[in-house]
């Protein structure tokens, strides 16, 4: 099996790190599925960046979080959206697939939620798994994985080598 895991300590960072790979390794020709961030009007002071995932390779963009008030400092993901991202995730699965990407194994995931069944769906599927997350869940993504995962540093160039080092396995 092939699992890693990136971390970065930028904000927005890890969301552009993983759609550029996924970008890439389709136009190398390979075959992407699951989910990158793009986050849309960062640039506004009084308002938090919207969090849109894009279903890969070619699904819809999906708005994963919600407007709390310009105050609120909860949680603002949708996890109404977030299973329809799953869902739409899930029925790209029936299709081949090389790689499997997840813009963040998070706290749904953490919590045997979101997309937990789908990366196992892939690993069983012998697709390679990377996925994004954040120090206060990358231990509990190395206990689903068994503590096989890698940690891959957060460069492009990092993650490719990596990828192209499963393709020789």
């Amino acid at each position: 099996m092939n699992i890693a895991y990136t971390m970065t300590h930028g904000k927005c960072d890890l969301d552009k790190l993983l759609a550029d790979f996924a970008s890439t390794l389709a136009a190398r020709g390979v075959r992407t599925c699951g989910i990158v961030q793009i986050n849309t009007d960062c640039d506004l002071p009084e308002h938090r960046c919207d969090m849109d995932v894009q279903v890969l390779p070619d699904g819809p963009l999906i708005r994963i979080s919600q407007f709390l008030g310009h105050q609120s400092q909860g949680c603002r993901l949708d996890p109404a959206a977030l299973e329809k991202a799953v869902f739409e995730v899930a029925q790209r699965m029936q299709d081949d697939f090389d790689v499997f990407i997840l813009n963040k194994f998070g706290k749904q995931e953490a919590d045997g939620r979101g997309f937990r069944d789908l990366i196992a769906e892939a690993l069983s599927r012998d697709a390679v798994v990377i996925a994004g997350t954040n120090p206060l869940n990358a231990e509990k993504f190395e206990d689903f994985s068994g503590g096989i995962a890698k940690q891959i540093p957060p460069k492009l160039t990092d993650l490719l080598d990596w990828f192209d080092t499963t393709r020789v396995d």
